[in-house]
Formats: C-alpha cells, sequence, structure tokens
C-alpha cells in the first residue's frame, strides 16, 4: 500500500514538472488565499497585540463611567457619539468622597470639544480636554515644564491652560511656552503647564490636546453642564468590584433611582479588564471575518485546479486507456489523479506560506520604524489552517476530474488521438 502512494506521488512529482509553466500558473491561486491567510492572521494578531498592550499601559485598576445605560457586552450609546447629559460634576464629587468610595485612589471628570488655538500668528486646531484637577494621578501623567492647574482654580473657572507636547511644538517650536497666552475661541488663557512627550494610546493621542479646567470648558468653550467621562483609579487591582458596585450605589442615590437592579440606571460602569475582554471579542471577530474572506481565494484556486485537472484528463485519455488495458483498476486511475491535484496544492500551500510570512515580517518591521510597538506573530494554528485548507481543495476539486479518469473505457479511450 505505501508502494503504491509513494509511487502516486512520484508520478504526481514528475507530471508537474514537465508542465512547469502550466503547474505554476494553476497553484497561484492556492499561494495567493495560503498566503493572504497567513498575512491577514498575522496582522491581525499584531494589531490585537498593539491595542491590548496600549489599553493595559493605562492601569488595569482603572474604572469608568459613562452617561447612559449599556447591555451588559456593549458599550453605551454616549460611546457611539449619542449625546447624553445624565452624568453631572456632582456626581463626580460624590464618588471623590471617601465615605462613598473607600478604595478610590484619584478620579476625573471629562468634556471634551475641538477648537483653534492661536498665538501670535501661529494658529493650531487640536482637541479641548476640560479636565478636572485629578488628571495627572488618574493617568499617570507627566508634567515637563510648569504645573497642572489645581482644585482651586478649577473651582474658581480660572483661564489656565496645559499644552500637550504636540501643541507646544506647533504653536511655539522650541520657545519657551510657559507664562505664555493663548486664545480659544476670543478667550484669553494662561499656559502654565507643558505635558512629557506620551503618544497615542487607546486611540487617543494624549500629545494634541490642550487641558484647561473643566468648568471653564463648560462655562466658555462648550456652554455644557454635564461630563462627558468619569474616570477613577483604584488603590489596588483586588478591589475593583467593591469600588464599581460602591460607585453605582452612589450614583443610583444621587440620581434617585430606586430600582436596584440596574434595569433604570442612566449610566454605565466599565473597568479596564472589562474594555479588554470587550476589544479582544471585537478583533477577534474582525480577524477571523477577514481570514474567511481571504479564504475565499483558495475556493478560486480550486477552481482553476479543476479546470486543469480537466484539461490533463482530456489530454492523458490514450495514457489511462493503456494503463486500465494493462489492468490498472479505476481506484488507481482515480488514486493518480487524486494526488496530482493535492501535490499541486500542497506545494502551493507550501510556497503561499513562505511568502506569507516573509510579507508579514516585512510588515512587522515598517510598522516599527513608524513608531508603533508591534509584535511579530506567526501562530502555529495560522500555517496548519491554511495548509490543511489547501489541501481539502485540493481534494475537493480533484475529485470530479478523477472519477472522470476513472470511467473511462480502456477500449475507447485508446481510440482517441
Amino acid at each position: 500500500m505505501f508502494s503504491i502512494i509513494k509511487q502516486s506521488i512520484k508520478i504526481s512529482y514528475t507530471s508537474l514538472l514537465t508542465r512547469k509553466s502550466r503547474s505554476f500558473l494553476t497553484m497561484l491561486g492556492i499561494i495567493i488565499g495560503v498566503a493572504a491567510v497567513i498575512i491577514i492572521m498575522a496582522v491581525g494578531a499584531g494589531a490585537q497585540s498593539l491595542i491590548l498592550s496600549q489599553v493595559q499601559s493605562l492601569g488595569t485598576n482603572l474604572i469608568g463611567v459613562l452617561p447612559g445605560k449599556s447591555d451588559d457586552d456593549g458599550p453605551p450609546a454616549s460611546a457611539m457619539g449619542i449625546i447624553i447629559t445624565t452624568l453631572k460634576y456632582s456626581d463626580l464629587e460624590k464618588i471623590r468622597q471617601k465615605k462613598n468610595v473607600p478604595n478610590l485612589a484619584a478620579a476625573v471628570g471629562y468634556t471634551k470639544g475641538v477648537g483653534t488655538v492661536t498665538w501670535n500668528s501661529n494658529t493650531y486646531d487640536t482637541n479641548i480636554s476640560g479636565c478636572t484637577f485629578g488628571y495627572l494621578e488618574t493617568e499617570d501623567g507627566k508634567i515637563a515644564r510648569g504645573r497642572f492647574f489645581t482644585h482651586e482654580e478649577e473651582k474658581n473657572l480660572s483661564k489656565v491652560a496645559v499644552l500637550g507636547y504636540t501643541v507646544k511644538k506647533e504653536l511655539f517650536n522650541e520657545s519657551d511656552a510657559i507664562g505664555k497666552n493663548i486664545k480659544i475661541k476670543k478667550h484669553t488663557f494662561k499656559i502654565i503647564g507643558v505635558m512629557e512627550k506620551r503618544g497615542t494610546v487607546a486611540f487617543q493621542d494624549y500629545d494634541d490636546q490642550v487641558f484647561i479646567p473643566l468648568r471653564t470648558v463648560q462655562k466658555l468653550i462648550t456652554g455644557t453642564n454635564h461630563l462627558g467621562l468619569i474616570r477613577a483609579k483604584i488603590d489596588q487591582k483586588e478591589n475593583i468590584n467593591q469600588a464599581i458596585s460602591d460607585i453605582k450605589l452612589t450614583l443610583r442615590d444621587q440620581h434617585d433611582i430606586k430600582d436596584s437592579s440596574g434595569a433604570s440606571d442612566d449610566f454605565s460602569i466599565k473597568s479596564a479588564a472589562e474594555a479588554l475582554d470587550m476589544i479582544t471579542t471585537i478583533t477577534n471577530a474582525l480577524k477571523y471575518f477577514l481570514t474567511a474572506m481571504a479564504a475565499m481565494s483558495l475556493l478560486v484556486g480550486g477552481i482553476g485546479i479543476m479546470n486543469i485537472m480537466l484539461v490533463n484528463v482530456t489530454e492523458r485519455t490514450r495514457e489511462i486507456g493503456l494503463r486500465k488495458a494493462l489492468g490498472a483498476k479505476n481506484s488507481n486511475i482515480m488514486g493518480q489523479f487524486l494526488a496530482e491535484a493535492t501535490t499541486m496544492t500542497f506545494f502551493g500551500g507550501l510556497i503561499g506560506i513562505v511568502i506569507g510570512v516573509f510579507i508579514s515580517y516585512l510588515a512587522s518591521v515598517v510598522i516599527k520604524l513608524l513608531g508603533y510597538d508591534w509584535s511579530f506573530i506567526i501562530s502555529l494554528f495560522s500555517i496548519i489552517l491554511a495548509v490543511t485548507v489547501s489541501m481539502i481543495v485540493g481534494l475537493i476539486f480533484g475529485i470530479y476530474p478523477a472519477k472522470k479518469a476513472s470511467k473511462l473505457q480502456p477500449i475507447e479511450a485508446l481510440r482517441r488521438e
């Protein structure tokens, strides 16, 4: 049995070498399909690793409070851009009280906007981040020069500003910005600090922002009285669940919500761990969807193999007739053509793997040069999947030509020219 299989593979290999150009063009669909599967799974794994590492870098002991209720497995409507005004500054003050949330280390409230910042003749469009004095402690932010605003400046609606690294560079270049005045919507703000360079973390560019006391932004820039987000830092990771429970009770009492089941909540609380789980689910779904789309090219490649194998059957009719006249069984003829189809897809799969790994590595090098902490990840699963699928494609699309060849009658086959 082993010798028959070995002989079939040897004949298949010789047949492929006899028609090199045709064989390569036939394998091209398989090569592209396998390479695409490897590349998409590698890039998807690298992107997922980058996003998760960035979220983790924010801290695993963070809790986010958003306005609006959400399902257990999804974000609230406010995260999708819908304006909800149920979260107030007074809610933040209640959360900050130790008697309400004993495990709280720090908390910060946000309201966001965009605006044009002007200094002399220089202008720059950037993000206006209205936040409270607890920003540095909660977000682990660092000041490069100057200082951050105080609680008193926040309460007194002081017109002070702290520049992100990019904003400072765009407006002042190498000049000292501390003590200078900038204008936002015809209001003058005194620069009291410049943040250290931090970069983009979890889709947010921390350097392309101007930080202004929250109530000042609400009064002079956005004209609102609600918060877009409260972020709380818990003293220890082990106390997160207790802190979430405490914050829920505090906000329900603050919003006069009697229903303890959560059905009437007008806020949502998510921990960093829940955010990681949600991001992992989303990125996995996207990765496998794109992989399925790439695998469609394997189907196209399989159809190409079937067409060429049908041509081979026609061209080798006399050979089939001669073999059957010499005693070859239908199973021998069928096995021979199946072996040729699977050999073709096997070598196509191997070439596709090499190309896919090379392009994935090249992509990781380029992305790292662009400044991202990108991981080159090639999973054994993706290689096994690509090879297995290509072999199955060869078998499936090789069956019909092989059956057609095995059913040829010896006399009629020998008569054909």
